[in-house]
């Protein structure tokens, strides 16, 4: 390996006494993209924040902490600020909560080459769209105006990177910078951020759970379990022939096998020609624009016990299609439930009904109230809909519901903070099956959870399918889930089905040619029946 950029040696972390990150030794060299992977609470993001002064003040950092020939641990407060943003740039996890929501792109952009560059005004400006340009947003002029929730993820992204490169860094650290994309998007992204790496000769340090990124698009990696490095090596060396346990854990950690069969019978919910518009803005003095359509008209059917798949990129319109069935969103067309013309169902009526469908969103630390404990989650929906129970009988069933999806029976006190994202995600699915439902709408319910904890959910809720006979609506852009999920699969592009079949025979066997491009960025393994 050539001359280290960057070097940690012996690096621990520690708030208020308490260590997360011990003995930890790395070094990424110039051109190269190192790996730092592990599950949710390893010290992957810790040990970047710590290295780069970024922890709050109860944390204390020691260790040998090198850029180049600076050494980090001597920076004035000062130095720390031409360093961030000039010599090493960071791309967040997540780009909403790190953009200003109240700045437009420019100025966001622009306010890290004033304070590097000492750029104003239309040089600022110009060099704002050169930048939006090389990471290949379309319409760069425009989307220089736009605020940060006018773009969709990828495009936030894009601005992110477009951010962290702006000073021609010599390090990048990206620290899960693809977690919620679509599969195609992740591949632009990472692509981007190799041809970056290249052009500008930086140093990269990637920080992903996702084994499958890192075999593509990494040159070394290290693995981190409990705060300390557990194997350190050359990509391909460590998943061909890995050392630790861990790591063949890790490895071993994609979710497999395939749903029970289920048996082909009259539909549980069906939809013809269903479809969702939405009216644009009109101008003033302007005529009135045609309506976007999100949903195309489509027809489709899910029977008792079985799960169909909703895949699609961003803006596919797969989330809409699902509120809508959910009588959630405004659409035309026709709701079958149970033999019932749902879309016909107002007020009670149809509250009465939603008992029987549920729905688990992507972030459960978003959609679980922060205020109320976790019994009081749970129950909320059993007390509305059977006000007759009385307070033992809530309790026996919160305490049975949390049994069956895996948590303890007395988490009920807690509040979501004090639990994991898989037990989160464990605690929004027993919201959902306390009442008993014949179908369960599953949003994105893995994208944010690390490789173990996904296949630990997925084997939950086939668990529960076969012993409750749900259906499932599963709405993911990952397909190795989908595939492990799913009996069939729709795919959306641009709202309209595209393709739809058996899962494993389209995963498998893509007829159209985006299909195909999706299965390709995915990176899909070929399995045995």
């Amino acid at each position: 390996m050539a001359e280290p950029l960057f070097r940690l040696d012996d690096l621990t972390v520690a708030f208020d006494g308490v260590p997360v990150v011990e003995g930890l030794s790395l070094a990424v060299a110039p051109g190269e993209t190192l790996a730092l992977v592990g599950e949710s609470g390893s010290g992957k993001s810790v040990s970047a924040l710590g290295a780069l002064g970024l922890l709050p003040r109860n944390a204390r950092v020691d260790g040998t902490r090198r850029l180049g020939d600076t050494d980090l641990a001597r920076l004035s407060p000062r130095d720390w600020r031409a360093l961030r943003g000039g010599r090493v740039g960071f791309v967040f996890q997540e780009p909403m909560t790190s953009l200003n929501p109240l700045h437009t792109v420019a100025k966001q952009i622009g306010e890290t080459l004033r304070l590097h560059q000492g750029l104003r005004g239309q040089a600022a400006r110009r060099r704002s769209r050169e930048l939006l340009e090389q990471v290949r947003l379309p319409r760069a002029e425009e989307l220089l105006d736009a605020w940060p929730h006018q773009l969709s993820g990828g495009q936030r992204q894009r601005v992110m990177i477009a951010m962290a490169i702006a000073n021609n860094p010599r390090l990048l650290i990206a620290d899960e910078p693809t977690t919620a994309l679509d599969v195609t998007v992740q591949r632009e992204i990472l692509a981007l951020l190799a041809e970056l790496r290249d052009a500008h000769g930086m140093g990269m340090l990637f920080i992903t759970h996702d084994l499958n990124l890192v075999r593509r698009h990494a040159d070394r990696v290290c693995v981190m379990h409990r705060g300390r490095a557990q194997e350190t090596g050359e990509v391909e060396r460590v998943f061909v022939a890995p050392q630790s346990p861990y790591t063949r854990e890790l490895l071993a950690a994609e979710p497999a096998g395939r749903p029970a069969p289920v048996e082909r019978r009259a539909p549980l919910l069906q939809a013809r020609r269903l479809g969702v518009r939405f009216q644009r803005p009109k101008r003033l003095f302007a005529r009135r624009p045609p309506a976007f359509e999100a949903v195309k008209p489509l027809d489709l059917e899910v029977a008792p016990g079985e799960t169909l798949g909703i895949v699609g990129e961003s803006g596919s319109g797969k989330t809409t299609l699902a509120l809508a069935l959910l009588r959630l969103q405004a659409s035309h067309g026709e709701i079958h439930f149970d033999g019932e013309r749902l879309d016909r169902l107002h007020g009670d009526a149809l509250r009465r009904r939603r008992r029987r469908l549920q729905v688990v969103f992507q972030d459960p630390f978003g959609s679980l109230s922060p205020r109320m404990p976790v019994a009081d989650i749970v129950s909320e929906g059993l007390r509305f809909h059977h006000p007759e129970l009385d307070a033992a009988a809530v309790d026996a069933r919160v305490r049975a519901t949390l049994r069956e999806v895996g948590l303890p029976e007395d988490g009920g006190s807690r509040y979501p903070h004090e639990f994991s994202g898989g037990q989160r995600q464990r605690i929004a699915v027993a919201r959902a099956i306390i009442l008993e439902p014949e179908l369960l709408v599953l949003d994105e319910p893995t994208s944010a959870l690390d490789r173990t904890v996904q296949k630990q959910l997925v084997e939950l809720l086939r668990e529960l399918q076969r012993r409750r006979g749900l259906s499932y609506l599963f709405i993911s852009h990952d397909l190795a889930v989908v595939r492990a999920m799913a009996h069939r699969v729709l795919v959306l592009k641009d709202g309209e089905v595209v393709e739809r079949g058996d899962c494993r025979r389209v995963l498998s066997e893509p007829e159209r040619d985006y299909t195909r491009a999706l299965v390709e960025a995915a990176g899909l393994a070929p399995v045995g029946d």
